[in-house]
């Protein structure tokens, strides 16, 4: 696997997430999952970070940081956003802010990645690729879900 490399860009869904694991340098495994978004342009038509249309955020919602937003097959999305299937907080896809639920006003962690030759790489110092999907099953089920319906 190359450096930092995370997955293709034709792999990321326009409906969903992909989970991977990624590591702080502690040792300390955690899940970040990859959204698309619209691109976006400056004022004089120059493309920014996002103009590949995709974003990395930590696998959590800030209302409970212990419910992951990708349960391993995927986070619920809805008009653009991602969906928190527990409390049906909603989270802009493109700057990880809540818009709607307990938590709004609070943002998703960032992770920088950008994309190259169709591929997706993580590129925040902070953090280093360990693999793709969700961390294997502890012995708590942290992964309940509500009555919200989409």
């Amino acid at each position: 696997m190359d450096a930092g490399r995370i997955t293709a860009l034709s792999e990321v869904p326009d409906d969903s997430t992909v989970c991977f694991r990624v590591t702080d340098g502690s040792g300390e495994v955690q899940e970040a999952i990859l959204v698309r978004t619209d691109p976006v342009e400056t004022d004089d038509g120059e493309p920014t970070a996002e103009a590949d249309g995709v974003a990395c955020w930590l696998n959590y919602c800030q209302h409970f940081t212990h419910i992951k937003l990708d349960k391993g097959s995927g986070a619920p999305m809805r008009n653009g956003e991602l969906v928190c299937a527990n409390h049906g907080a909603y989270f802009e896809a493109d700057s990880g802010e809540c818009t709607f639920g307990p938590c709004e006003g609070a943002y998703l962690t960032e992770l920088e990645v950008s994309v190259s030759d169709g591929d997706v790489y993580l590129t925040d110092g902070g953090y280093e690729v360990v693999g793709l999907g969700p961390i294997e099953g502890d012995d708590f089920d942290r992964t309940s879900t509500s009555n919200v319906e989409f």
